[in-house]
C-alpha cells in the first residue's frame, strides 16, 4: 500500500461542529475551546460562520470569537463565508482564511443557499475576489459530492463542473464533501480519478461525514488516490441544518489514531485533541460519537478517581 509519510489535519469543529447542536455554546466557551485546539499542533482551525445569525444562530457572536482567541502565528484561522456583508463582518474580526460554500447538487444547493447554482457562482466570485484584494487566500467547499438527500447518487461531472468554476474564481483549496455520509470507496475512487485526470491532488481536501460509519474507510481510498488533507471535528462533531439525518464528521481523535498507528506524521498531539474533545463534550453535556472518547469515558467508569 502507497501511503504518504506527512498529512495535513484540518480542524472544522469549531464550525461545522457546533452549527448543528441545540445546545448554546457560550462565547466565552467557543473561545477556550478554539485556545484549547490551538495547542494541539493543528496548523489550521475553522473558527466560525458569517452566515447571517437567523440562520446559523449558534455562531452568531462570530466577531467576538475571532477577536478574543489566542493566536499562533502557524495556525491559520478560518471562517465561513457566504457572501460580501459576512465578508466585511470577516475581515473586521481579521479572519486568515475564507471559506466559501456550495453544493454539487442543484436541489441541495437551493435548500441551503436558496439559489440555483448558476445565480451562486457570481456571488461567491464576488467573494472571493474582495478577499484576495484583501490578500486573504479562499478555500471553496463543493458538499453533497457523492449523495444527495433529494436527488441520491452525484455524478462526477456535476462535482468537475463546479470544481472547475471555483478553480477559475482563484479558489486555492477545494473541500470535497460526502455531506450525508452515504459514499464508500469505490464511488471516492471514481470521483477521484474524473477530478485527477484534470486537477492536482494538492487541489483537494477531502470531508466526510461518518453516518454510515464509512468516513475511514473512504479517507483510506483518498489515501491511495494521493490526497493528503483531509477535515475533521473533535469529537465527530457536525451535521447539517439542511440535510436531514446527516451525523457528524469523522472525529479528529479517530482520525488521528488511525495516521499515527500507520506511522503517517500529522504533527498532532493526541493527548491535546482529546483533552479538547472532553472539553466541549462537558459542555454539550452529552456522549459525542467519537471511538476514542468512548474508550476514555470506558477507562474513567472503570477506574474512578
Amino acid at each position: 500500500m502507497q501511503l504518504p509519510k506527512h498529512v495535513v489535519m484540518k480542524e472544522v469543529g469549531p464550525r461545522d461542529g457546533l452549527q448543528n447542536e441545540k445546545t448554546h455554546i457560550t462565547t466565552a466557551d467557543k473561545i477556550q475551546l478554539v485556545n484549547l485546539l490551538s495547542q494541539t499542533g493543528l496548523n489550521y482551525i475553522e473558527v466560525t460562520s458569517f452566515v447571517h445569525p437567523k440562520w446559523i444562530p449558534q455562531l452568531a457572536d462570530a466577531v467576538e470569537v475571532l477577536q478574543a482567541i489566542k493566536r499562533n502565528k502557524d495556525i491559520t484561522y478560518a471562517a465561513l463565508v457566504p457572501n460580501m456583508r459576512g465578508l466585511e463582518r470577516a475581515l473586521q474580526a481579521e479572519v486568515d482564511e475564507v471559506s466559501i460554500f456550495m453544493s454539487a447538487s442543484e436541489s441541495h444547493n437551493q435548500s441551503n443557499i436558496n439559489k440555483t447554482i448558476d445565480e451562486t457562482f457570481p456571488i461567491l466570485e464576488e467573494v472571493v475576489l474582495g478577499a484576495k484584494a484583501s490578500k486573504k487566500k479562499v478555500r471553496g467547499y463543493i458538499s453533497t459530492v457523492l449523495g444527495c438527500p433529494y436527488e441520491g447518487y452525484i455524478h462526477p461531472d456535476k462535482v468537475l463542473r463546479v470544481t472547475d468554476k471555483l478553480l477559475l474564481m482563484g479558489v486555492t483549496e477545494i473541500s470535497l464533501g460526502d455531506t450525508i455520509g452515504v459514499g464508500v470507496p469505490t464511488q471516492v475512487e471514481h470521483l477521484l480519478e474524473e477530478l485527477l485526470k484534470r486537477f492536482s491532488a494538492n487541489n483537494f481536501a477531502m470531508h466526510f461525514h461518518d453516518t454510515r460509519g464509512t468516513a475511514l474507510a473512504n479517507i483510506m481510498k483518498s489515501l491511495e488516490m494521493g490526497v493528503t488533507k483531509f477535515d475533521s471535528a473533535l469529537g465527530g462533531l457536525g451535521g447539517c441544518p439542511y440535510a436531514k439525518g446527516a451525523s457528524g464528521n469523522v472525529a479528529t481523535e479517530d482520525l488521528l489514531y488511525l495516521f499515527d498507528e500507520m506511522g503517517i506524521q500529522t504533527g498532532v498531539d493526541r493527548q491535546k485533541i482529546l483533552e479538547a474533545a472532553l472539553f466541549i463534550e462537558q459542555k454539550l453535556g452529552k456522549a459525542v460519537a467519537s471511538k476514542q472518547m468512548a474508550i476514555v469515558r470506558n477507562e474513567r467508569s472503570a477506574n474512578p478517581l
